[in-house]
C-alpha cells in the first residue's frame, strides 16, 4: 500500500522532536537497533542546529544564565515549540515569553527582558530600509506646526522598558566588561533599538522617553506625546528627547 507522504513527514518529526517516541516503522537499516541508531544522530543534529541558533540570537541571556542553564532552557523550549518553518532566522521568537514562565523569581523576568531586546536588535537589522528625515529638515519646520505635528518612525524602531538595567548589562557583555559593574546602578531601564542605516543602536532612553516615543509612533501628536511623558517622568527634558529623536534619525516622515 502506498504510504501518504504527509503522514510518514509527521510520524517522522514526532520522532525527531520526541526521543520517547516509538521509531517509525519506515525507518529501516540492517538492524532494528542501527535503524534507532542512526535516528538518534539524526535527533541530535537536528537539536543542536535549533540549539546553535538560540545561542546566535541570545549570546547576553546564555552569557548571564550560563551554558548548563541556557541549552536546558533550550532544549525545553525546541521540545515546547518547534520550528514552524524551513527558514530559521525567525526562530526563537516566543523564547522571551518562554524564559519568563519558567519560574516565579525575579531572574526569570531579568533574563525575558534581556531576551527581549535581543530579539528586537534581531528585528531591527531585518526590518525595511527607509530614509530618515534630516536635521535640517526638522529645523524647518514653523514653530505654530510643532504642537500639531505627528511624527512616523523607521520601521525597525523598537521601544522597550524593564524594572531591570537591559541596556547598561547590554552594554557591558558589549565592551567585555563585568556585568557585575553594571548591576551595581541597579534600576529600571528603557532602551530604543534602531537601525536607520547599516549598523543596530541600542540607546538608553532618558526618563519619560519610552512613553514620550511610544506615544508618538501611537500616531499622537507631539503635544499629547509630552504630556504623556510627564506624566510617566515629572523631570521629563524635551530637549533633550528632541535630541534624540533627531540624532538617532528614526523619523521618516512628518503628518499634520
Amino acid at each position: 500500500m502506498r504510504r501518504d507522504h504527509k503522514a510518514i513527514q509527521a510520524s517522522l518529526a514526532a520522532a525527531i522532536r520526541d526521543a520517547t517516541a516509538a521509531m517509525p516503522p519506515f525507518v529501516t537499516a540492517a538492524s532494528r537497533r542501527r535503524a534507532r541508531s542512526g535516528l538518534n544522530v539524526y535527533r541530535n543534529n537536528v537539536a543542536a542546529s535549533l540549539l546553535a541558533v538560540l545561542a546566535a540570537r541570545f549570546p547576553v541571556v546564555r552569557a548571564l544564565a550560563g551554558d548548563e542553564s541556557f541549552f536546558n532552557a533550550g532544549r525545553a523550549f525546541l521540545a515546547a515549540h518547534p520550528p514552524r518553518s524551513p527558514v530559521l532566522m525567525g526562530y526563537g521568537e516566543g523564547f522571551p515569553e518562554f524564559v519568563k514562565k519558567l519560574g516565579s523569581a525575579g531572574c526569570f523576568r531579568y533574563l525575558a527582558d534581556i531576551a527581549q531586546l535581543e530579539l528586537a536588535r534581531g528585528r531591527s537589522y531585518h526590518a525595511a530600509d527607509m530614509e530618515p528625515v534630516t536635521a535640517e529638515q526638522f529645523a524647518a519646520i514653523p514653530a505654530e506646526h510643532l504642537d500639531e505635528l505627528r511624527i512616523e518612525l523607521h520601521p525597525s524602531v523598537s521601544l522597550l522598558s524593564s524594572r531591570f538595567p537591559i541596556v547598561s548589562v547590554w552594554q557591558a557583555h558589549q565592551a567585555g566588561r563585568p556585568v557585575e559593574t553594571a548591576l551595581r546602578a541597579w534600576g529600571a531601564e528603557a532602551a530604543m533599538i534602531a537601525r536607520p542605516f547599516l549598523e543596530v543602536h541600542v540607546r538608553r532612553l532618558p526618563p519619560g522617553g519610552f512613553a514620550f516615543l511610544t506615544a508618538l509612533a501611537s500616531g499622537l501628536t507631539l503635544l499629547d506625546a509630552v504630556g504623556k511623558a510627564i506624566e510617566t517622568a515629572g523631570d521629563f527634558n524635551l530637549p533633550l528627547n528632541l535630541s534624540i529623536l533627531i540624532e538617532a534619525c528614526i523619523v521618516t516622515a512628518f503628518r499634520r
